[in-house]
């Protein structure tokens, strides 16, 4: 896979080469771009129900 890269600082890589291998990960790269794909995804769901909060207070649903 090519694309942009980033830096982790070691510590912490060595922290997520042991995660990944507990976690059953075949690689590090590969555990780490499934956390960021669910913490973004998290992210867009929380923003997802803001909105629909938004709009059932705005049709006098909810307070």
């Amino acid at each position: 896979m090519f694309g942009p890269k980033i830096k982790i600082d070691k510590s912490l890589y060595e922290r997520l080469e042991k995660a990944a291998g507990k976690a059953g990960y075949a690689t590090t790269d590969e555990f780490i771009i499934h956390v960021l794909e669910r913490e973004v995804a998290q992210l867009e769901r929380g923003q997802d129900d803001e909105e629909v909060r938004k709009q059932l207070r705005g049709l006098g649903y909810i307070e």
